[in-house]
């Protein structure tokens, strides 16, 4: 299972999707990527749906979009591959 955060505008707190298939995932990465390099004159909204959560769809203004990431969520230890980027000091 993969997982998409996006992270709005203003908003504290990511909308995230699951899909099953990685190229599903990276199709729809790579698509709010393309939106997010286009002029902020043009204001598309993209439709998003879950697939872990079925009746689960998110409708998003791509101008508000400031940050997407995926990873992946495995079931070792617990849950879930950890989001983002950490450092690791020793």
């Amino acid at each position: 299972m993969y997982s998409l955060e996006i992270s709005l505008r203003y908003s504290p707190f990511p909308l995230s999707i699951q899909k099953k298939e990685f190229e599903d995932a990276k199709r729809i990465y790579d698509e709010i990527k393309n939106y997010m390099n286009e002029s902020l004159e043009t204001s598309n909204l993209i439709e998003l749906t879950c697939e872990k959560v079925q009746d689960k769809s998110i409708a998003v203004r791509t101008q508000e979009i400031i940050s997407v990431q995926m990873y992946e969520k495995s079931s070792v230890a617990g849950g879930a591959k950890r989001p983002g980027f950490s450092l690791n000091i020793d």
